[in-house]
C-alpha cells in the first residue's frame, strides 16, 4: 500500500483505489446465481458487504452471534432492497460447539455455497479465555474461521463442481499482521496471560488469517479444485472493532484522519475480491484498496503456515 494512493484515492492497476466503494467495485455484476455466507454481517463493513452482495442479487446468509442485531440488519437491508435474499443463522466464532451447530443448520438448508467471507473479528481485547480455553482473539479471529472454512469446504467443492462456478473464500486480515510477537505465532504461549499483549495478540491473529489463506490456497491448487482464497486489508475504518481501544487510538486517529475510510469504502476490497470477474483464478494473494499488495515475511513463510495448520488442527481435535 502506498501512502500517496491511500491519501489521494488514486486508482491502482485494478482501476479502483482507497476511495472506491463496495457499490463502485461491483457495478453491473450479476450475482443472482450465487450464495454467500458472511460472518459478522450485522454491523460495519460486514453489514455493508451483505447489503451490496444482496443488491447484486446474491443470496446472503448473515452468520452472527446476536439474533436481535442480525434481524435488525436484515430489516434494514430489506427496507432499501425489498427483493434482497437475506437470511440469518446464529454463529459464535469463539465456540467450537456453535460453529459445528451453524454448519449443521446451514447444510440442512440444502443450498449451494459459492462465497465465504470470513469477516467477523474482535480486536485489542483484555486477556480472556473462551469456553474452549483458548485466548479470545486467536480463538475468534483464527481458530473459529479455520474450523468454519474446513467444515464448509466440501459443500463449496460440490457447489463448484455442479455449477461450474468458481468458489471464493475471503479472509479479512489487516495491516496489523505486521505487528505481532517476535516469533510471529506464539505457539507455546497462546494462552499465557503473562506474555499477553492485546495489540500483538490481534496482530498474531491477523497474521494467522494470512497464513491460513496461503496454506489453503496451496492445498486447493494441488487438488485442482475450482476455489480461490485470498486475504484482504479493509483499511482503517471506524467500526465496533475499536470498542476496546483507549485514548492512544483516539490520538492516533486524530493525527491520521486523512487515512481513514468510511464504511462503504472499507467494504470495497472485500466485495471486489468476492465478486469481481477480473479475479477469476487469482488465489493466495493479499489485497488492500482493491489491489494486490505485499505482506510481511512471516506471512509468506510456508513452514510457518504449515506449522500453524497442524497446530490449529490438533488444537481443535483435542476439544472434539
Amino acid at each position: 500500500m502506498e501512502i500517496y494512493g491511500m491519501v489521494t484515492g488514486k486508482a491502482g492497476k485494478s482501476g479502483f483505489g482507497s476511495a472506491s466503494t463496495a457499490e463502485d467495485v461491483t457495478h453491473s455484476i450479476d450475482a443472482k446465481h450465487l450464495t454467500a455466507i458472511i460472518t459478522g454481517g450485522t454491523s460495519g463493513i460486514g453489514l455493508e458487504a451483505a447489503r451490496v452482495l444482496g443488491m447484486r442479487g446474491a443470496h446472503v446468509i448473515i452468520a452472527a452471534r446476536n439474533a436481535k442485531a442480525a434481524n435488525e440488519s436484515k430489516e434494514m437491508i430489506l427496507q432499501t432492497n425489498p427483493n434482497a435474499r437475506i437470511n440469518y443463522l446464529q454463529l459464535d466464532l469463539s465456540s467450537i460447539k456453535s460453529i459445528r451447530s451453524f454448519v449443521h443448520e446451514f447444510l440442512a438448508l440444502n443450498l449451494s455455497l459459492n462465497i465465504l467471507i470470513n469477516n467477523a473479528g474482535v480486536m485489542f481485547c483484555p486477556f480472556q479465555l473462551t469456553e474452549d480455553g483458548i485466548e479470545s482473539q486467536f480463538a475468534t479471529n483464527h481458530i473459529g474461521h479455520f474450523l468454519l472454512t474446513n467444515l464448509l469446504l466440501d459443500k463449496m467443492k460440490s457447489s463448484s463442481k455442479e455449477s461450474g462456478v468458481e468458489g471464493r473464500i475471503v479472509n479479512l486480515s489487516s495491516i496489523a499482521h505486521t505487528y505481532t510477537y517476535t516469533e510471529g505465532i506464539m505457539f507455546d504461549y497462546i494462552n499465557d496471560p503473562d506474555r499477553y499483549s492485546d495489540k500483538k495478540a490481534y496482530g498474531q491473529s491477523k497474521l494467522a488469517n494470512l497464513l491460513h489463506s496461503n496454506a489453503l490456497s496451496r492445498k486447493l491448487q494441488e487438488e485442482d479444485v475450482n476455489i480461490t482464497i485470498n486475504s484482504v486489508h479493509p483499511g482503517l475504518v471506524t467500526t465496533n472493532l475499536f470498542r476496546h481501544s483507549g485514548l492512544g487510538m483516539s490520538v492516533f486517529k486524530a493525527m491520521s484522519f486523512f487515512l481513514w475510510k468510511n464504511i462503504p469504502q472499507g467494504a470495497a476490497t472485500t466485495c471486489y475480491v468476492a465478486l469481481h470477474p477480473d479475479l477469476k483464478g487469482v488465489t493466495g494473494k493479499y489485497f488492500a484498496d482493491c489491489n494486490v499488495t505485499t505482506t510481511s515475511n512471516f506471512a509468506t513463510d510456508i513452514s510457518l503456515a504449515d506449522k500453524l495448520w497442524d497446530f490449529s488442527t490438533k488444537l481443535i481435535d483435542s476439544l472434539h
